[in-house]
């Protein structure tokens, strides 16, 4: 996410318990949609494939992943750490801007991962949704090799209440902007689970539109939890 768009605040690109519900959840995957402006391409090679399952491009099997563990109790996120990646990370709360989308963290703190903070509470039911920028006119951002991980990889999201919600990748997609389909990319997947999705910008940089032509959502899990 160059700096995220509509729903991440695009810069130019970026990304029940508490589920977001009725019209507002409706906004929010529209502003998802719209994700992926960008003014500059700097990082044409780190774009990853158009569209489909990452993990199935060129990789092994999916592993077996494990159980799914029950909801923890609400509580804030503060650092969001992916180890495959060497990502730590500050996570800010963030709201809707006049677009009905994400607004995303400032385009000069291009290493903070936005969380929606109207939603759920990583690890507790529901989907809690984080978007952090791909890149910058200058330089890569948080978010710029989240399309390397693949199913059974761990990310750690640092709660407020001592506690570390363990999260395993289930699948890593990159969706088209075109006929896009939100309910699959953000929607949670099974009733009573705690999931995380990780979305940025992917896909082909448009220097014509400015714009990239997808987005990356990872698809995670709560597996486990840390003091």
């Amino acid at each position: 996410m160059g700096e995220m768009t509509e729903l991440s605040g695009g810069a130019r690109t970026g990304g029940a318990g508490r589920m977001v519900a009725g019209a507002v959840w409706t906004v929010l995957l529209l502003g998802l949609w719209l994700w992926g402006v960008r003014v500059t391409d700097v990082r044409q090679g780190m774009s990853a494939p158009a569209t489909g399952d990452v993990a199935a491009v060129g990789r092994p099997a999916v592993p077996e992943l494990p159980p799914a563990l029950p909801p923890l109790p609400d509580a804030l996120p503060q650092r969001l750490d992916i180890p495959r990646l060497d990502v730590q990370a500050p996570v800010v709360a963030r709201g809707l801007d006049a677009r009905g989308a994400i607004d995303p963290p400032p385009l000069d703190q291009p290493g903070v991962v936005g969380w929606y903070g109207a939603g759920a509470r990583p690890g507790a039911a529901g989907t809690a949704l984080m978007a952090g920028h791909l890149d910058t006119e200058t330089r890569p951002a948080v978010f710029h090799r989240l399309a390397a991980l693949r199913p059974g990889d761990t990310v750690r999201v640092v709660r407020d209440d001592g506690r570390v919600a363990v999260f395993t990748v289930e699948d890593v997609l990159v969706l088209p902007r075109d006929h896009f389909d939100a309910h699959r990319a953000y929607g949670t997947r099974r009733t009573g689970r705690a999931e995380l999705r990780l979305i940025t910008c992917g896909g082909p940089f448009d220097r014509a539109t400015g714009t990239y032509r997808a987005n990356v959502v990872v698809s995670a899990y709560l597996t486990g939890s840390t003091p």
